[in-house]
C-alpha cells in the first residue's frame, strides 16, 4: 500500500491538532512571549528497536502547525530504528514544536507500534507462503494510515470498507437462517461483478456448505488446529483458506505450517502496543548570531 492520499493525511491531522490546539497552548503562551530558536529530534526508544511508521503524517503536523520548521527526516517510514537512533530533526520557533509535540508522537507511536507488531507476526511465519492480513477493527477516522502502518511492517491489507468485498459473516447468516450455500449463491448473483465471495465457516459442516455455495474463500473462524486441518483435507484447494480467530504470536507460526493462504489478525491494529519514542527539545543559536 502506497502512502495514504495527502488530502486524508491533512484531513485526520487538522481533526487532531483542533483537538489538541483549538484554543491555544496557554503554557507555552505564558512562558514564551516571543520566539526561542531551538531544535528538536525525536528518538526511537524502543529496547529491541521498532519499524517507523507515520513519520510522512508527522511532517504533515510540523508543517501545518508552522511552515517556517525546518524539518530533516534521518529515515524514512519502513526503516528500522535501533534504539536510542534519531528519526527527526526539527529546528525553528520551539513554541511551535512544543505546539506540534503531541500531535506528532501520537500518530508516531500509534502506527509505528502497528508496524512493529506486524513485522513480528510475519517475521513468526517466515518460511511458510501463508500472508498475514489485517481486518477493519481499526481507530474510527484512522482506518487508511493504520492500515498503511500494516503494510510497512510487512502485512497486507483486507478490506479496506465494506463496499471491498463480500464477506458473509456470522450475523449475516443468523439472518439469513444460517443457509450458508443460499446467502454465497444469493452474494454471486447481486453483487457488483468481479467481487469475490467470502464466507466465515466455524464447523466442517459450514465448510462443505460453503463450498456447495461457490465460496472463493472460506474464513476459518476460531477453529483449533486439528478442525483446521481437517477443514482443508475437505477443501482441497478448491477455495482460497483464511484461518482467523485467537491468533498470537506463540501460535502463528503453527497455524501457518497447516498451509492457509491468510491469516487475518484484528489485533494488529485494535491490540498493538504504542511504539515508544521521545522528542527532546533543546535551545539553539539562531542562524543570525552564528553570522556573528
Amino acid at each position: 500500500m502506497r502512502v495514504p492520499p495527502w488530502q486524508q493525511i491533512r484531513t485526520a491531522v487538522r481533526t487532531a491538532l483542533e483537538e489538541d490546539t483549538a484554543l491555544g497552548d496557554v503554557t507555552t503562551s505564558a512562558l514564551f512571549p516571543k520566539p526561542v530558536h531551538a531544535k528538536a529530534t525525536i528518538l526511537a526508544e524502543q529496547p529491541d528497536g521498532l519499524i517507523v511508521a507515520g513519520l510522512t503524517v508527522s511532517l504533515e503536523v510540523f508543517s501545518q502547525v508552522d511552515p517556517t520548521l525546518e524539518c530533516a527526516s534521518l529515515l524514512k517510514d519502513g526503516d528500522r530504528a535501533a534504539s536510542g537512533s534519531a528519526i527527526l530533526e526539527v529546528t525553528g520557533d520551539g513554541r511551535s514544536m512544543l505546539k506540534a509535540e503531541r500531535v506528532a508522537l501520537n500518530f508516531l507511536q500509534r502506527l509505528s507500534g502497528i508496524a512493529t507488531l506486524t513485522a513480528k507476526f510475519c517475521e513468526a511465519v517466515r518460511g511458510y507462503r501463508v500472508k498475514i492480513v489485517d481486518t477493519r477493527k481499526t481507530t474510527p477516522g484512522l482506518r487508511i494510515l493504520e492500515k498503511w502502518a500494516v503494510t510497512l511492517g510487512g502485512g497486507h491489507n483486507h478490506r479496506q470498507n465494506l463496499s471491498d468485498g463480500i464477506l458473509i459473516k456470522d450475523n449475516h447468516l443468523a439472518l439469513a437462517g444460517r443457509d450458508i450455500a443460499r446467502a454465497c449463491r444469493l452474494a454471486r448473483e447481486r453483487a457488483p461483478h468481479g467481487l469475490k465471495i467470502e464466507v466465515e465457516a466455524q464447523t466442517l459442516d459450514e465448510v462443505r456448505a460453503a463450498l456447495d455455495g461457490g465460496a472463493d474463500i472460506i474464513l476459518l473462524d476460531n477453529m483449533d488446529l486439528p478442525s483446521i486441518r481437517k477443514a482443508m483435507d475437505v477443501i482441497k484447494g478448491r477455495a482460497l483458506i483464511e484461518v482467523s480467530g485467537g491468533v498470537t504470536l506463540a501460535n502463528v507460526r503453527e497455524i501457518a505450517a497447516v498451509g492457509p493462504d491468510l491469516i487475518s489478525i484484528g489485533a494488529l491494529t485494535h491490540s498493538a502496543t504504542a511504539a515508544n519514542l521521545s522528542m527532546d527539545i533543546v535551545p539553539a543559536r539562531s542562524r543570525r548570531s552564528k553570522k556573528r
